[in-house]
């Protein structure tokens, strides 16, 4: 038999009830059990960087954090960063307007780290926002339109 525990979830400001195994991670609590699918599984090995999400305002690796460790935490996934009515974050609307994406897969996870990257004030040059997101993979290559995005957010920002 396996066993299950029950599980309070606080995600995007809305409260989750399920019960899962123990060692479900938060990514596939997400996505296989709230079916909230933007944040992506990549390496599946903490090594992408696309299941980017928040919990208390930090950024975390979804993939290497049990559901069980978020409980009683608020978590935050790129379902949650528009606005109520539906404006983009400022974020958003960056990657948008510079092309900060190509086939789109690390666009979540990228656009999580970017708000980490520009709330913690590590966006103040192009070299920083580089070493900050380097923990987000883009096999596109669009590391350059990346930066330029956290760059005009930033500024929008300040």
């Amino acid at each position: 038999m396996t066993r299950t525990i029950h599980l309070t979830l606080d995600i995007n400001g809305r409260r989750h009830e399920l019960d899962v195994e123990p060692r479900v991670t938060l990514l596939d609590a997400l996505r296989e059990h709230l079916a909230l699918t933007g944040t992506k599984k990549g390496c599946d090995q903490g090594q992408c960087g696309a299941c980017t999400c928040h919990v208390d305002g930090k950024r975390v690796l979804s993939c290497l954090t049990l559901a069980a460790q978020v409980e009683g935490r608020q978590v935050s996934t790129i379902e949650g960063l528009a606005g109520e009515d539906g404006d983009l974050h400022p974020v958003q609307a960056a990657f948008i307007k510079n092309d900060g994406f190509q086939c789109g897969y690390c666009t979540p996870g990228q656009i999580m780290s970017a708000v980490a990257c520009i709330r913690e004030g590590h966006a103040g040059s192009d070299e920083e926002i580089r070493e900050y997101m380097s923990g987000n993979l883009c096999r596109c290559g669009a590391y350059n339109s990346i930066v330029a995005a956290v760059r005009e957010a930033a500024e929008t920002a300040r």
